[in-house]
């Protein structure tokens, strides 16, 4: 994929412009005093959800994701991140409640095996995906289910050694945009195209796609395991900028 991108890792909270996209990815494997202050910081419900999960690697997981998303979002806000309040929309959408009302701060969060990526914005609703390309996932039942039928034709179109690629490139962009508006599955996943091929750029369309940016990028280093990411946000006049989270940079809360 053509999308590799640079990440920073500011070490004060980097200003946020109306025309600008903020990233943020970080690994979720995190020391044990360090998940204990994240944990810290949830409220009863992600708490509650945390304990859901059977198997404590996926506990763990969430329970960093969670943590770490507050605590960006708390830098940004300047406050302490077990203080804010999240309200859910329809759809179960989270956004940060103010005063009753909703924040003009916006995020998405999302984490796949160990890798969590976060946007923020500021009011410019927005959606994020991000998968570890698995090639054994990547097949053509799946595609056929979740996939429109010109993705699907797409797909077919590109070289064999390019299609999981481009199978994980056509998912993060239908997760993100559909994230994006807040619906959910209630979006009829044929009802919509992405651009699939490893060689072009990010693309949507859609009834409503003069409403919405499309970016794709590349997450992971080339050490580590891969991972397709892509970020849908209003307008079509933001650009992103990519940033790191460090365990090292959180703060400990008293």
């Amino acid at each position: 994929m053509n999308t590799t991108v640079e990440w920073s890792s500011p070490d004060a909270v980097p200003a946020l412009s109306d025309n600008v996209v903020h990233v943020w990815r970080a690994s979720l494997a995190v020391d044990p005093s360090a998940l204990r202050r994240l944990k810290s910081m949830l409220a009863q419900n992600e708490l509650e959800r945390a304990e859901r999960f059977i198997f404590d690697p996926d506990r763990d997981h969430f329970i960093a994701a969670r943590g770490i998303l507050r605590d960006v979002l708390g830098r940004y806000l300047q406050c302490a991140p077990q203080t804010i309040d999240f309200v859910y929309g329809t759809r179960g959408k989270p956004a940060i409640s103010s005063a009753g009302s909703r924040h003009p701060l916006c995020f998405n969060l999302s984490h796949s095996q160990g890798l969590a990526v976060i946007g923020i914005a500021r009011e410019r609703e927005l959606g994020i995906d991000v998968e570890m390309i698995r090639p054994d996932f990547a097949s053509e039942e799946i595609a056929e289910r979740y996939f429109s039928a010109k993705e699907i034709a797409d797909l077919n179109k590109l070289p064999t050694e390019q299609r999981t690629d481009g199978f994980f490139l056509c998912w993060t962009r239908k997760e993100a945009y559909i994230k994006a508006k807040g619906d959910g599955l209630h979006i009829p996943l044929d009802s919509f195209d992405v651009s699939v091929s490893p060689e072009m750029p990010a693309t949507l369309s859609s009834a409503d796609d003069s409403r919405w940016g499309i970016n794709s990028f590349v997450p992971s280093a080339a050490s580590e395991p891969h991972y397709a990411a892509a970020v849908v946000a209003e307008g079509k006049n933001w650009m992103a900028r990519y940033f790191e989270w460090k365990q090292r940079e959180m703060p400990i809360e008293t």
